[in-house]
């Protein structure tokens, strides 16, 4: 799909998009219009998931983080990208989904921790777009992404999954009030994770990569958690000047021709020539015989 719009004629088609097409609405935004935010948004979710002392515990207990940091935090994205890109009922899309589901099958938890995870990765990217992209997602953007996660945990037999983008938003505030604390786990993981941070950072950054982290999530409360410094008032101000000129030129130029994301394709340091879906997931979960192809991280 090459879109090759203007920014105004992309906000045109998204705010006119019906409910029916929610899958192409949320893959235009994620793919196309808000892509680079959306990653961000994405990268900082990973995250997000240490702040709670008893997921952090069980991601710590698996040691699949400790010890291949880089794998996990890619193999994590390309999961939730193919389901994008492919569509969650496509051949790939299932197969990432019963990877899902083989991953978690016998992972310790209560409900509640395994729809905040989920949500994570809708509410984290969305709310990084509204408050730094060079433009916030629509009303039909917003309604598109939550039907995707509602659909997604259906799939993966999750209870009680928000019916609106609103009633996400109340149950994610409320999870985090109640939950979010250090814990020595969820600082292990932190620790082992920003290897991969800095890795793509150029070098005279990479000393600052847990400053950076820290500005970029400007929450003090869940920074405190993870063990990170606070953000300063130069970092934000930088970070701030930073978008500010980047979003001045993205409303001035067409978008891009291809999608940020494209199955199976080259674009980490890690699948240098790509990846076959065999390839993804963690090496302690065994592959489904009855599977096309696996595993995530």
């Amino acid at each position: 799909m090459n879109l090759h719009e203007s920014p105004a004629a992309s906000l045109r088609r998204q705010e006119d998009a019906q409910p029916q097409d929610w899958e192409a609405t949320f893959r235009n935004m994620a793919l196309f219009d808000l892509a680079a935010d959306m990653e961000l948004g994405f990268f900082l979710s990973y995250y997000r998931n240490f702040a709670i002392p008893t997921i952090a515990s069980t991601l710590h207990s698996n040691a699949e983080i400790q010890q291949r940091p880089m794998k996990r935090s890619y193999d994590t994205a390309i999961v939730i990208y193919e389901l994008i890109a492919s569509g969650l009922d496509s051949d790939r899309g299932r197969d990432m989904v019963a990877l899902l589901n083989r991953v978690h099958r016998n992972v310790p938890g209560n409900k509640d921790d395994f729809l905040y995870v989920l949500l994570t990765l809708l509410l984290v990217p969305i709310r990084w777009t509204q408050k730094h992209s060079w433009r916030e997602p629509t009303a039909a953007e917003l309604a598109a992404a939550a039907r995707f996660f509602t659909e997604l945990g259906s799939r993966m037999n999750i209870d009680g999954m928000p019916a609106t983008y609103a009633e996400a938003e109340a149950f994610f505030d409320a999870y985090e009030a109640a939950h979010v604390a250090p814990s020595p786990e969820g600082q292990h993981l932190m620790d082992a994770t920003v290897q991969v941070f800095q890795s793509r950072l150029p070098a005279p950054l990479r000393p600052l990569a847990k400053h950076i982290i820290s500005t970029m999530l400007d929450d003090d409360r869940l920074t405190a958690a993870l063990g990170l410094p606070n953000s300063s008032r130069t970092s934000r101000a930088a970070l701030k000047t930073g978008l500010i000129i980047r979003n001045a030129i993205c409303r001035r130029r067409p978008l891009k021709e291809q999608p940020h994301f494209t199955p199976g394709k080259a674009g980490s340091s890690l699948y240098p020539n790509g990846y076959s879906l065999d390839q993804i997931g963690p090496v302690n979960v065994p592959h489904s015989p009855a599977a096309r192809s696996n595993e995530l991280s």
